[in-house]
This record gives C-alpha cells, structure tokens and sequence, in this order.
C-alpha cells in the first residue's frame, strides 16, 4: 500500500442517518481497522492525549498488537480527542481519497453519538454546555454575580463546582460580560466611512456566536469599528450557538436541527449578497464544513457555507481587493499571534498572521500549535492538568523570550487557557517578570492600530 495521496484530502459526509452508524460490532470493527493502521503509523503521537494513549495501551497489552486490547479500554482514547481536526489536517497521510479512509476525528464523533443515543451526555457536562441559556442568565446585570462564583480564586464555590460538575477548581472560565454583543452594536451602531475605498461595494452581517455574544463582546465590537473604518455596513445577528458544544458530544441531532434554524434566520442576508462573518474559528468550521457534511442536502446550508468567512480571513481579503483605510499606526510592543487549531483546519492559511501584518512595524512572533484546551473538554477535573501539559510548548513561545508585549489567540477560550498556563509556568519558574498581555482576539489589536 502506498502512503499518503496526491490528491487533495475531502471529506465524506457523516452517514448520522444510518442506522449502521449506531451499531456497536461494526463500530467496534472499524474502531479497530483505524487503531490498526495508526498504530503502525505513530505519525500523530505528539499532537493530543489521545494518540499516547492508544500507542500505551496496545504496547501494553500481551501481545503488544491491538488483538490483545479489550473495546472497552478504548474509552479513554476517544474521551481525549477534542475534535481540532489537526491529526486529519496536517498529519495523516491516509484520509481520504487514500484507500485506507481514515478519518480519526469523525470515528471519535461516532463512538460518543453511540454513547449518546444510548445513555445520553453526563448531566453536569450538558448543562455546562447550554452555552445560549447560561449566557441569558449570566450575562447582563447578573454579571457581577456570576463571574464572582465562577473566578478561580474563589474558594467557596470552586470547590463547589468541582464536586457537583466536575469542573477543575484551577482552570479559568470565561467571564460573563455586562453588556451582550447584540445589545451593545444595537446601542452604537457603527456608521461606515463613505470614503474608504470598500465603501458601497461590501455587505457583512457579523454572526455574534454564544461565546462572541455573551463573553466577549469586545472582539464584535473592534470588528465592527474596523469594518466602519473601512467603509463596510455591517450589523450584528444572534440566532442561536452553532453547536459545537452538542457535537463535542456526539449529540448531532441536535446540531443539526441548530444548523437548520440559523441558516433559516441568515438566508435573507446570504440571498442579498452579504458575507457571514463568524467571529470564533470553531463556530466559522461548524458553518463552513462541519453542517455541510452533516446535512450534505440542505441547500440553505450549502449558501451559507460559501458565504460564511473567518473574522480575520475577511479582514484580509478587504485588504487584498480594495486596500485599507489609511489610520493604522505601530503598536506600542511586540506581539504573539496564536493560530487555533479550528483556524487550520479551515484549511485557508494563516489569516491572523496576515492581518496582523499590515500593521506598520509590528514585531511578531507566530505560534501554531495546539493550545491543550479543547473548548469544555480542557477544563474538566480529568483533563485540565493534561491539557495544561499538551499546551506548555505555547506558553513557552507565547512569551517570545520575553520580548511580546501582546498575546493574541484566534481562539478566546484559547487565548484565557494561555493566559492562565503562562502565569502557571512563570509561577512553577519563579520568574518576576511580567506576564504579556493576552487580547481574545488578533482583531482587538488591529483596531487598537487603527486607534478604535
């Protein structure tokens, strides 16, 4: 057999509708087709947990092949993938159109749709991911309140938490901001300049995404004080999460009827010719392939996928098609970009760098590499620790010698994981330099050029 393809790697459709889909013996049989070949491979042992564990368990086993491993060992290794997609990306030299078919992260997105139909997703883990309903109860004038009982040096309700959701009492979690994104652009839309050389000729609706809505409406807003630079009209839209939590876990019913109703809601703006702006890398992925291979039939989808663009990919192409507008000055220090692994696997290159580039002498140091936190998955009790080792090489290189004044990561939950594991390593080192700043997205830092 040959390795790798000369081909470009597609994708195939996730066959959800089969009931051979769910069938426990040939999902076993082809969990161990795909263990197989990648234990002969051992090309990906070095990306997440789970390649280390599989390899651990079959050099374990009696026979040192994978005969001799028990199914049920095999939990741990799919509860340890976080779907970034990079082992099918930038690694495996036998996904398809390869005879060997592999698609390592959609088999893991099997096996825990089986678990889900049959058992459903653990309860405090469900309830941690009602990203849309916990956003409208923290959100807003109860802000204060939850960010209290949520910040890590609270020693009362941490505990708490851990105990009742298993989420780790050292790992960060997000704050709830004052004001949504929706109501903030509601309160001061931005008015585009009729001068800027894209003025007249560009049309975007920003998809706000729970995180950008509910967390950190700050990245909405410098887009949309860059896109007004720009000469672009822009508005902001919130229908609903793309569902990237529910397929975390396995729940892809429920992701599609969410991927039917949002593209319900932004069909007027694709049919009048606006570009769909997500503003996470993970929610532009959901949009851009994983609906489509999802619901490979629904036209809606199919629209909107073309017309959906990554936050700093669309700053690009502005750039590219009619120039920016004049007003970018130098930053006052150098930067660290962070490219997520949801950005690579958009398979469009590294956007944030690019945009970052256009800023006038800016000093950057680029980072791709896996951040260890996986969205929910890196801050539960069983996985924070490991997701704080897989990121340790990011924090080394975030802080760039000790020469970045800004951290920036495309991905915000990224970027508060890197925060939190920077400070951890400066403390373990006992260093008394100061930490950089960590912005939640490269875009902050654009529009801080622009003097927005």
């Amino acid at each position: 057999m040959s390795e790798g393809s000369l081909e470009a790697p597609v994708r195939h459709p996730i066959d959800w509708k089969n009931p051979d889909f769910y069938d426990e013996a040939k999902l076993d049989e082809e969990l161990r087709r795909v263990f197989d070949i990648c234990h002969g491979c051992r090309r990906c042992f070095n990306l997440c947990d789970s390649f280390p564990r599989l390899f651990d368990l079959i050099d374990e086993a009696p026979s040192e092949e994978l005969d001799t491993v028990d199914s049920k060992d095999f939990k741990p290794v799919v509860d340890a993938c976080t779907l970034c997609d990079m082992c099918f990306m930038v690694k495996c030299p036998y996904v398809p159109p390869h005879e060997f078919n592999l698609d390592f992260p959609h088999l893991m997105l099997r096996y825990r749709a089986v678990e889900a139909k049959k058992k459903g997703a653990p309860f405090a883990e469900k309830q941690l991911t009602a990203t849309d309903r916990n956003g409208k109860l923290a959100a807003g004038a109860l802000s204060g309140v939850a960010n209290w009982a949520t910040d890590r040096g609270n020693g009362l309700t941490r505990p708490l938490m851990e105990k009742a959701a298993d989420v780790h009492r050292d790992a960060a979690l997000p704050k709830f901001a004052k004001k949504t994104l929706v109501a903030s652009a509601k309160a001061n839309p931005p008015k585009a300049d009729d001068k800027a050389p894209a003025a007249g000729k560009k049309k975007a609706v920003i998809y706000a995404t729970c995180y950008g809505n509910y967390n950190t409406p700050e990245v909405g807003e410098a887009l949309l004080g860059v896109l007004a630079k720009n000469g672009v009209a822009a508005e902001v839209v919130y229908p609903e999460c793309c569902g990237m939590p529910q397929m975390e876990q396995g729940a892809i019913q429920d992701v599609a009827e969410k991927a039917k109703r949002v593209a319900a809601s932004l069909e007027r703006y694709v049919d009048d010719g606006y570009e769909v702006i997500a503003l996470v890398p993970s929610c532009a992925l959901m949009l851009k392939f994983e609906w489509p291979l999802i619901l490979p039939d629904d036209e809606r989808i199919k629209k909107l996928s073309a017309a959906t663009r990554d936050a700093s990919e669309y700053v690009v192409r502005l750039a590219k098609e009619f120039g920016l507008a004049d007003g970018l000055k130098p930053l006052d220090g150098p930067v660290t970009v962070h490219i997520a692994c949801h950005s690579r696997a958009q398979n469009m290159g590294q956007k944030a760098t690019e945009m970052l580039k256009l800023i006038p002498e800016i000093e950057l140091t680029v980072v791709e590499r896996c951040s260890g936190h996986g969205g929910s998955w890196g801050v539960m009790k069983e996985n924070f620790e490991v997701g704080i080792k897989v990121g340790r090489p990011v924090f080394r290189q975030a802080k760039a010698n000790g020469k970045a004044k800004y951290v920036a990561s495309e991905c915000p939950l990224a970027g508060l994981h890197i925060a939190q594991g920077m400070e951890m390593s400066a403390k373990d080192a006992d260093e008394k330099a100061s930490l950089p700043e960590t912005t939640p997205h490269p875009i902050t830092l654009f529009a801080k050029a622009y003097g927005l």
